[in-house]
Formats: structure tokens, C-alpha cells, sequence
């Protein structure tokens, strides 16, 4: 899937075997050379996009140095929240995920910026939900998925296992084998 976005509009281009209706108002279709284009007017939420940032594509789809600039950018608070709604995990949870604690993720205050280290785990954390969105094609079933026992993990769910670097690491890998068909 390919993601422009100008001003108003987000467009992007799929295959139109694989182009499934949405349920939001879709501005402009048409069909060229086999491949079904679809305008929609503000609508992020089934991209996969977890952050806004100067590249306007999935965090799972960002290069290694895509990813670096947005480090040196650095995350928000408002990044937060829309990392916090798009995953539905709460402050807790999201603590948990993040290794920090509560206080550390709610005292920010808008445009105030999360430590480099912090805002590295934030990327690992979208880049797992961008995947896995991707993957599944419906968020709610990913969100589900994150707290069901996985035999992959010796019986823990992907959630128990995200809060360091190699734990992440292990619920992408399972994510690609699902996107394989790879029993997982």
C-alpha cells in the first residue's frame, strides 16, 4: 500500500484484490491499470499510522534513518496520546509497555518532548501496533491479540513481553509469521 498526503487529502493506492470497503466517507475512487486509488478527506485511521511525521507513512514501513530523525525530533505528549488511543492501553498499561512509570508519561505537558530513550521505546511500540494493524486489517483483533496467551511465548501474550528491546523484537517476528501463514 502507497500513502501520499496533500493538505486536505490522504491517497492511497492498492491492488484491488486486496482493497476492502471502509466504513467512512470516501471522497474520490477510480481505477487505473488494475489498481483501485481511493481519496479519503482526513482519515488516518485505518493507515497505520501511529505518529505524524514529515514521511506520512507507517511506523513499520520507516527506514532505520526515517526512524532516527524522528528520534532526534523527539516524541510528545501528543504523541503519546495518539500512541495511547490508537493502541486503547491505558496509562498503566502503557507505563508497563514503556518501562517508565505513570508519572513520568502523564506530567508531560502538550508539546513537551520525552527523553530520547523513551521516545526510542514509543517507536518500537507504534512500529509493533503499525505491523501488526497492518497485518490483521483490524485493529480491534490486533488489540485483542496483544493479551491473548501466545504458545510462541511460552504461554505469554505479546503485552507481557513488549516492555524491552528483545521482547519487541520477538512479537515483530511473530507478527511476520503470521503475515506468512507460518503457524504461530
Amino acid at each position: 500500500m502507497v500513502y501520499f498526503y496533500t493538505g486536505k487529502y490522504k491517497y492511497y493506492t492498492m491492488a484491488k484484490t486486496k482493497f476492502a470497503k471502509s466504513s467512512h466517507n470516501q471522497s474520490k475512487t477510480t481505477t487505473k491499470n488494475g489498481v483501485l486509488e481511493v481519496k479519503e478527506e482526513n482519515q488516518y485511521y485505518n493507515s497505520g499510522i501511529i505518529f505524524i511525521g514529515a514521511k506520512e507513512k507507517p511506523e513499520n514501513q520507516m527506514t532505520p534513518l526515517e526512524k532516527m530523525e524522528k528520534l532526534k525530533l523527539g516524541l510528545s505528549k501528543q504523541d503519546l496520546v495518539k500512541l495511547k488511543s490508537r493502541t486503547e492501553l491505558d496509562y498503566d498499561k502503557l507505563s508497563k509497555a514503556l518501562s517508565v512509570t505513570r508519572a513520568t508519561l502523564i506530567n508531560k505537558k502538550g508539546e513537551q518532548k520525552f527523553s530520547s530513550a523513551l521516545s526510542e521505546r514509543m517507536i518500537g511500540l507504534a512500529d509493533i501496533y503499525s505491523y501488526g494493524y497492518a497485518v490483521f486489517e483490524d485493529e480491534a483483533k490486533f488489540n485483542q491479540w496483544m493479551f491473548r496467551p501466545n504458545q510462541a511465548l511460552g504461554g505469554k501474550s505479546p503485552y507481557d513481553v513488549i516492555d524491552n528491546q528483545f521482547g519487541r523484537e520477538e512479537v515483530k517476528s511473530i507478527i511476520g509469521r503470521i503475515e506468512y501463514g507460518v503457524y504461530s
